[in-house]
């Protein structure tokens, strides 16, 4: 990458040495613009690749010649930090090492060990519904007769892969609680997909993630290949976070919340996560999360980035495991205190049920605690399993001698299901 603000025998020179101490050969040079300096005619012992603005001149150089590592010799005031985070992502999803004077960046190792048709399930942050969206998935593809097995990569998972064969478990607080006694974080995701969507799942763990993904230490290689032994038919890889199973699979579905900054959906990386993905989901697509507007802006900066892309704007919507017409509920979530009363009708209607008290602290137990002390009578707890669900809303349940019911978020979009079936279809061939 050059430009025409450097004096072009320094730019030569520079190529000249970044050759020589890397090693490489040079294939081309994306010229990204600049005039201050530049001379008609300057002969740069490559082909010069031009675009109409820096960002679409490196994406023709990707396309057009076969390359390893993109090397930066440009600069302000030709490109600045969102040009370069771009060419960033271009390269990572091209395979490319994105190397400059400070910085290099490497596209995620994602390695070749599923034997079966594969999905993954990724997201661009925390509480954005992937694990939900992923179990909504795996109750989908087992309903359409796909046999799904699931690996799930999370914060608290064990330290050698753990299978939990979900179509035997009994979804009661009895075995989380055991499970938590063993010394288990029988609130982390492959306890609540097993429990939730009945499914056989593979629990991992990951510490540590990259710019674009990566996980630091994670054993889901490992995981992977337990799950290219059970009696399954398709295996469905659940990311963690902003981080991605380090696995190659057949289809990638992307989660974002509308709620987030664009710019962590469509500028720094969350361009590269788009580029690879072949699905969109925008959860939490309504007020007063994310209006219309705010919907419709999101989706127009992911246009710019991949217009080719389907996106399907989803809401989330409580579903409890198991009948709880006619009961007195607290129900505990992580959802936003300012979308609880919503969610909190939504199962008055659905569900018959009276919802008394209602608390979206799941995730922070200080305040969690502080709530339900200060909750009126009820007849039994419903809870997401999720962060303290289980040390405290679940144990706290058996000491009152309260029922602890389980519910799980269903999302909800127009054409979601078609969109996701024909990813699935498409795997399996």
């Amino acid at each position: 990458m050059i430009d025409g603000e450097h004096y072009p025998p320094v730019v030569l020179d520079a190529m000249r040495s970044v050759e020589g101490s890397m090693g490489a050969v040079g294939v081309a040079a994306a010229f990204l613009g600049g005039t201050e300096k530049l001379k008609e005619g300057t002969d740069y012992g490559l082909p010069l690749v031009h675009g109409d603005d820096p960002v679409s001149a490196v994406a023709r150089a990707l396309s057009e010649h076969a390359v390893d590592v993109v090397v930066d010799l440009s600069d302000e005031p030709v490109i600045g930090y969102r040009e370069r985070m771009r060419i960033a992502s271009l390269s990572l999803a091209e395979g490319a090492r994105y190397v400059g004077s400070d910085f290099e960046l490497r596209p995620p190792k994602l390695r070749d060990v599923s034997t079966k048709p594969s999905l993954a399930v990724v997201g661009t942050g925390k509480r954005v519904g992937k694990t939900a969206v992923s179990g909504y998935l795996a109750r989908l593809l087992a309903r359409e007769g796909f046999d799904p097995g699931v690996v799930s990569m999370g914060r608290g998972g064990p330290p050698r892969p753990e299978v939990i064969e979900g179509h035997k478990l009994e979804v009661g607080s009895a075995y989380l609680l055991e499970a938590l006694e063993r010394g288990a974080h029988a609130a982390s995701d492959y306890y609540e997909t097993a429990a939730l969507s009945r499914v056989t799942t593979v629990g991992c763990r990951r510490c540590g993630g990259g710019l674009a993904g990566e996980p630091f230490v994670s054993n889901v290689l490992e995981g992977a290949g337990i799950a290219n032994d059970l009696r399954t038919g398709v295996t469905l890889f659940d990311g963690s976070g902003a981080a991605m199973p380090p696995v190659r699979v057949d289809a990638r579905i992307l989660v974002a919340g509308a709620h987030q900054d664009p710019e962590y959906v469509a500028g720094y990386l969350g361009a590269y996560r788009l580029m690879i993905s072949d699905l969109l989901l925008l959860t939490m697509s309504e007020e007063p999360m994310a209006g219309e507007e705010k919907v419709r802006d999101l989706i127009e900066r992911v246009r710019e980035i991949r217009p080719d892309l389907p996106v399907v704007p989803t809401v989330f919507r409580p579903r409890p495991v198991g009948d709880v017409s006619g009961l007195r509920l607290a129900y505990v979530s992580t959802a936003p205190e300012s979308v609880l009363n919503k969610l909190a009708r939504h199962l008055e209607t659905r569900y018959g049920c009276e919802v008394a008290a209602a608390s979206g602290n799941l995730s922070d137990r200080r305040r969690l605690a502080a709530d339900l002390d200060g909750m009126p009578p009820v007849d039994a707890y419903l809870t997401e399993i999720k962060a303290a669900a289980i040390d405290v809303i679940t144990r706290r349940g058996a000491e009152e001698g309260r029922p602890v019911l389980y519910c799980d978020n269903d999302p909800v979009g127009e054409g979601l299901d078609g969109e996701l079936l024909r990813l699935a279809r498409g795997a399996v061939g």
